[in-house]
């Protein structure tokens, strides 16, 4: 007798979607990141010890801040989780930019308040959400553009060369630490 006149077997039934309970369950199956070994800490803490101090000496000499708190979490992100998308030059050094622009215009347009740092804040988010350059840290240099109103000229060449330093440092720690992640893992 043929096989060929057999009726073919039944299809598998298709599997439900899971439900809450298993959906929860996957996301707290997540895990802490491992703790790096002493010395890949040891040379995180000097790599971002060491651009962070640069930034104040070169702030010294040019009589501008260069440290302002966005690009210490900047540099935190770089040396600590470089292959994040957060943490590509293209988030770093466009995002600063992209969220600086942003506070600039909403100074300009609607002054200098808690209010309106606030908006500019939530405007860079989306901006830099738009513009494929995800940057958390950046948002406070929105804010910081508000609330303090910098010359915009210094400010965004002050703001680039800062965080332009902060990339050429984390490139330059990693090059330096064997079995350490590339960086930058792309630069556009």
């Amino acid at each position: 007798m043929s096989t060929d006149l057999q009726p073919a077997p039944a299809a598998p039934a298709s599997p439900s979607p899971p439900g809450p309970v298993a959906r929860l369950r996957r996301l707290t199956v997540s895990r802490a990141p491992a703790r790096p070994t002493p010395a890949a800490a040891a040379h995180l803490l000097a790599s971002a010890t060491s651009v962070l101090l640069l930034l104040v000496a070169v702030g010294a000499a040019l009589h501008e801040p260069l440290l302002i708190p966005p690009l210490t979490a900047s540099a935190a992100l770089i040396h600590s989780v470089p292959t994040l998308p957060l943490a590509q030059p293209r988030s770093v050094i466009g995002g600063h930019l992209l969220c600086a622009v942003v506070g600039l215009a909403v100074h300009a347009a609607l002054g200098s308040s808690l209010w309106t740092a606030g908006v500019a804040a939530s405007l860079a988010l989306g901006t830099t959400m738009l513009a494929r350059t995800p940057h958390s840290p950046a948002c406070a240099t929105a804010v910081i553009a508000v609330l303090q109103g910098p010359a915009p000229a210094r400010f965004l060449v002050a703001l680039t060369a800062a965080a332009g330093l902060l990339v050429l440092a984390g490139l330059v720690a990693a090059r330096l630490r064997r079995n350490a992640p590339a960086y930058p893992s792309y630069w556009w």
